[in-house]
C-alpha cells in the first residue's frame, strides 16, 4: 500500500514537472510508418529521465497519418499533442509549427520516416549538455541512401554550404538535431530553410556553440521519398538567399548600394572617356556602342540604389511589425479535446 502511494506521489510530481524536451516531427502522407515510430520513441525515450512530450505536425497528409496518429493519444506514459495543419505548407512551415507549439527546455527534431533512430536522442542531449552547446547536429556517417541521388547532391551541397556560411558540418540535412529552446525560437524558418537550420542560428550565437555528433540512419522501410534530384537546384538558389540574408539582412541597401556604386563608377569612366573623345579630340561619339553601354551603367547604377534605399524601408518594417506565422493549424488534438 505504501509502495503504491509512493508510485502515484512520484507520478504526479513528473506531471507537475515542466517539459525537460519536447520532440517534433513532421510527417506528411506517412500512414505506414506513424505507428512504428510511435512505438519506437517510446521505447527510446524510456532511458531519458526527465519530463518529455512528442509533438507530431501533421503537414496536410492525404492518406490516414493524422488518423493514425491520434490513436496514440492518451497512450501510458506519452504525453503526446497531433497538430494538423490546414493543408501541405511544406517541412520548413511544419517544423516551424512544432517548434512554436513546443513547450520544453529543449526541442529535438526528426524525420517521420524512420530513418532517423530515436535511440540517439538521449545520448545527444547529454552531449549537448556536456559540450555546453546551442545547436547538436546528427551526422548520418553511414547514410543509407542512394549514391547518385541523395548521397552525391548532399555531399556538394554540404561543402558549398560549409564553405559560404562558415559553419563546417558534414551533414546540414540531417532532420536530427537538438536545440535550446530560448535559441531556436529567436530563428524564423522560412520557405524551405530547414536544411540551413545551423546557418540561421549561427546568426543568433557564435558558431563554436554549434556542433555534430554521428548518429543512426536506416533504410526507408515504408512510402516513397519526398526529395529528388531536382532538390540539388532548389538548394543552389536557397544558398544564395542564405548567404545573402547572413550578411545583408538587416542592411540591404549596402548589398545593392555597393552593386550601383560600381556600375556607376564604371559608367563614369565609360562617360568621361567619351565626352574628352568628344569635346577634346573632336571624334564622332553617336554611333558607337561604348555610348550605349555607359548610359545603360549609368541607368542600372540608379536603380540598384534606388532598390537599395525600397530594400531598406523594407528591412525596417519588418523588424518594426510581427510576422505572420507560414502556416495555418486547423486544430490540436491532445486529448482534451471533445473529437
Amino acid at each position: 500500500m505504501l509502495q503504491t502511494t509512493a508510485e502515484t506521489l512520484s507520478g504526479a510530481i513528473d506531471a507537475a514537472a515542466p517539459v525537460e524536451l519536447s520532440l517534433v516531427v513532421p510527417v506528411f502522407n506517412e500512414e505506414e510508418s506513424v505507428g512504428p515510430l510511435v512505438d519506437r520513441i517510446c521505447s527510446a525515450m524510456t532511458r531519458y529521465p526527465d519530463r518529455w512530450e512528442l509533438i507530431l505536425v501533421d503537414d496536410g497528409s492525404t492518406d490516414a497519418t493524422l488518423v493514425n496518429a491520434r490513436k496514440h493519444i492518451g497512450r501510458d506514459g506519452l504525453e503526446l499533442r497531433v497538430v494538423a495543419l490546414q493543408r501541405n505548407f511544406g517541412q520548413t512551415a511544419a517544423m516551424q509549427a512544432g517548434i512554436d507549439t513546443a513547450t520544453g527546455r529543449l526541442i529535438a527534431t526528426m524525420d517521420g520516416d524512420l530513418q532517423n533512430d530515436p535511440n540517439d536522442i538521449p545520448h545527444m542531449v547529454s552531449e549537448l549538455e556536456r559540450r555546453e552547446l546551442d545547436l547538436l547536429v546528427g551526422w548520418r556517417k553511414n547514410r543509407q541512401d542512394g549514391l547518385l541521388l541523395r548521397k552525391i547532391p548532399s555531399w556538394c551541397a554540404n561543402y558549398l554550404i560549409g564553405r559560404i556560411t562558415g559553419v563546417k558540418l558534414h551533414d546540414y540535412g540531417c532532420s536530427l538535431k537538438i536545440y535550446r529552446t530560448s535559441v531556436i525560437k529567436q530563428v524564423k524558418l522560412m520557405g524551405e530553410m530547414h536544411r540551413f537550420i545551423p546557418a540561421w542560428v549561427a546568426g543568433v550565437v557564435p558558431s563554436s556553440r554549434i556542433g555534430e555528433m554521428a548518429v543512426t540512419h536506416h533504410a526507408r522501410a515504408h512510402g516513397q521519398s519526398k526529395y529528388g534530384i531536382s532538390r540539388t537546384f532548389r538548394v543552389i538558389l536557397d544558398l544564395l538567399s542564405v548567404m545573402f540574408f547572413m550578411r545583408y539582412k538587416a542592411r540591404p541597401g549596402h548589398f545593392f548600394g555597393s552593386l550601383g556604386l560600381g556600375l556607376g563608377a564604371l559608367s563614369a569612366l565609360i562617360l568621361i572617356y567619351l565626352f574628352f573623345d568628344k569635346f577634346i579630340l573632336g571624334n564622332d561619339i553617336g554611333a558607337r556602342p561604348m555610348l550605349m553601354v555607359g548610359v545603360v551603367l549609368l541607368l542600372s547604377s540608379v536603380q540598384m540604389i534606388t532598390t537599395g534605399i525600397l530594400a531598406e524601408m523594407i528591412a525596417r518594417t519588418y523588424y518594426r511589425d510581427d510576422v505572420s506565422p507560414n502556416y495555418i493549424v486547423q486544430r490540436i488534438f491532445d486529448g482534451n479535446e471533445n473529437a
